[in-house]
């Protein structure tokens, strides 16, 4: 693929941040501390002033706050709010606690649980939304008011990339439709995996349906309310510019994703023909999630309420005729995996909205990409000036919970400080939040965290994981780095 090497500016849109501050105050160090929510992220980073006035000490940025699943022994919403009561004392506390920054690097469940209210206040979220930041970052898709770009009148050629744009009018309701038909996947599979059936729903088959559905789903939408309320937001695309120095001294930011559609369409034309291709399958499928949606939903208030499809005809109740259940079990199947592509699809296209964030902090550089994986990445490594900046990070935060399309070999070749055990040099730091056996099999190459992953990670870099700190019944891992 031929490199670029700059993005065009009419393509990255700039903040309405605070002018640059004229201090030249640098944190002399920083904390990081990745917290064990199971299959989840929650990443807080914590930069040190010593020079600053006492209060101006420590400045926090939180990145994620979520989970899908705890370790056996471990209840969900006690761990969650352990982790959000220590966030709350790393950041001064109850009364005076201070959280600079939320990034919420996109929409998935195990990203945005912890985010979450409840009508009585305790929730985790109240507990956050108390630290009052005063920034939050999201995606692009996230904003309200997030239109699809136009397709280029101006351009003669009506190019695969110009028709794939004018093919997507329709992209930001098509997100919202993949989270309809997660909750209504979610509440179909439980319905055939329900004891009414004498051979239930093949275990795995379920399990995997379930997984997915129920971190592509909103069953309680405070999270995303309360990530849009309890701070200045920005709503980020690669190239967006920010300057945070008013908040973190001496810190830069970069945004390497996810790109919009504009930005990603001048680079179609090179992968006009890749089935797999994210941005290409929101073109062609402009209708298409709106039709599951309603189809769900249709589906779940049949299966979940009293309705019947024919509400005045007889009606086996408790039990099938037994010339029907040899039909009907073939039928389950593949309904099922049916269900299963739909919900791998759509969890794909919503990792493909995360954001990637690097920080630049004293010579060193963290790299936070959320759960972007190849589609998502592809814009950015195709930048010759991005390779170049990735070359010499010092900390990444492993992609996806260590899957093995979310660290692109482009990616991890690139990275010029992997390094043996005893060579000179400095060495990558790397961390991964993730639980086996939650997600993907061994089996079919596609396990969390990937083993191949796994073992390069420990050969050649510094490498911690969130299943450690479970093991030792720690509340996280932590890394200490000097500037």
């Amino acid at each position: 693929m031929p490199k670029k090497t700059a993005v065009k500016k009419s393509a990255a849109k700039k903040s309405a941040a605070k002018p640059a501050s004229k201090t030249k105050l640098r944190p002399a160090s920083l904390t990081i501390r990745a917290y064990q929510v199971g299959f989840g992220d929650c990443f807080l980073l914590t930069f040190k002033y010593p020079k600053a006035k006492t209060t101006d000490r420590e400045r926090h940025v939180l990145v994620d706050f979520g989970s899908t699943g705890m370790p056996k022994g471990i209840e969900s919403d006690e761990q969650m709010m352990k982790v959000a009561q220590d966030i709350q004392k790393r950041c001064g506390g109850k009364l005076h606690g201070k959280l600079h920054i939320v990034v919420a690097t996109h929409r998935h469940k195990d990203h945005i649980s912890g985010f979450t209210t409840k009508k009585d206040g305790s929730g985790t979220g109240e507990v956050i939304a108390a630290l009052k930041p005063d920034i939050v970052i999201q995606p692009w898709t996230e904003d309200p008011k997030a239109k699809d770009p136009p397709p280029n009148k101006k351009s003669k050629k009506k190019t695969q990339s110009a028709k794939a744009l004018a093919a997507t009018p329709k992209f930001i309701s098509s997100l919202d439709n993949m989270n309809t038909l997660a909750e209504a996947a979610y509440a179909e599979v439980m319905h055939l995996s329900s004891s009414k059936f004498r051979v239930p729903l093949d275990e795995d088959l379920s399990d995997q349906v379930a997984f997915l559905s129920d971190d592509n789903s909103l069953p309680n939408k405070s999270a995303v309310a309360n990530l849009a309320e309890m701070g200045t937001n920005h709503y980020v695309n690669y190239g967006y510019e920010l300057d945070l120095t008013q908040l973190l001294p001496g810190v830069k930011a970069h945004f390497l994703g996810p790109p919009n559609l504009e930005q990603h369409a001048e680079i179609q034309q090179e992968r006009s023909d890749d089935k797999n291709e994210f941005w290409m399958l929101q073109g062609a499928a402009r209708g298409f999630w709106q039709l599951q949606a309603a189809t769900g939903e249709l589906i779940k208030d049949f299966t979940t309420g009293n309705d019947q499809l024919f509400p005045e005809a007889d009606a086996y109740q408790g039990y099938f005729p037994a010339h029907s259940r040899w039909f009907i079990r073939q039928l389950r199947t593949l309904r099922g995996q049916q269900l299963q592509g739909l919900v791998r699809i759509l969890d794909k296209a919503m990792n493909n909205t995360s954001v990637i964030l690097l920080f630049e902090v004293g010579g060193k550089k963290l790299l936070f990409p959320g759960d972007a994986q190849i589609e998502n990445w592809e814009y950015a490594l195709s930048m010759d000036d991005d390779l170049k900046m990735l070359e010499d990070v010092y900390f990444y935060k492993v992609g996806h919970h260590g899957s093995r399309n979310a660290t692109p070999r482009t990616l991890w070749n690139n990275f010029a400080q992997k390094r043996a055990e005893g060579e000179k040099g400095a060495r990558l730091q790397t961390v991964v939040s993730t639980m086996k056996g939650k997600h993907g099999h061994a089996e079919s190459h596609t396990e969390v965290p990937r083993a191949t992953l796994v073992k390069e990670l420990t050969g050649l870099t510094d490498y911690q994981s969130t299943e450690k700190a479970a093991e030792n019944k720690e509340l996280y891992v932590e890394l200490e780095i000097t500037f």
